[in-house]
């Protein structure tokens, strides 16, 4: 029997974002992120008594700067302990999104790093979406 536990932040990830230049700055490697999903998840998996962790699902904001590849490379290294090994890692990636400073239209920003408003060209605007980073939940049995 497959349990989920859901709902678990990771609030050390940094963004800074100037209006008008969005400059991505992630405040840890993968290889720190990774521990700490693993950690997370093994922690909630031994509070719940389950016998191994089957899977660990991810949101993460395309704005973080992480590369999949590389956490599931990071994952496939460190999770050798029992109770996560063969576990699968499912992420889910969440669209950048934008509210104008000047106008309040939301939008989705193009991929370069200068924003402007698509509907009054007002430089820059505040990030709504996409910086996203948390364990949504773990499957355990």
């Amino acid at each position: 029997m497959a349990i989920c536990i859901v709902g678990c932040s990771i609030s050390f990830i940094q963004v800074s974002c100037h209006p008008g230049f969005c400059g991505i700055m992630a405040a840890m490697h993968e290889l720190s992120v990774t521990q700490s999903i693993l950690d997370i998840a093994l922690r909630h998996a031994e509070r719940a008594g389950a016998q191994r962790v089957l899977a660990i699902n991810l949101v993460i904001g395309e704005l973080t700067g992480f590369v999949d590849d590389s956490i599931q490379f990071y994952f496939d290294f460190l999770s050798k302990d029992p109770l996560a090994q063969n576990a699968r890692l499912h992420i889910e990636r969440i669209a950048p999104q934008a509210r104008c400073h000047a106008c309040g239209a939301e939008y989705a920003p193009p991929d370069s790093r200068l924003w402007t408003c698509p509907e009054c060209d007002a430089l820059g605007g505040v990030v709504i979406a996409g910086r996203e980073f948390s364990v949504a939940s773990i499957e355990i049995e």
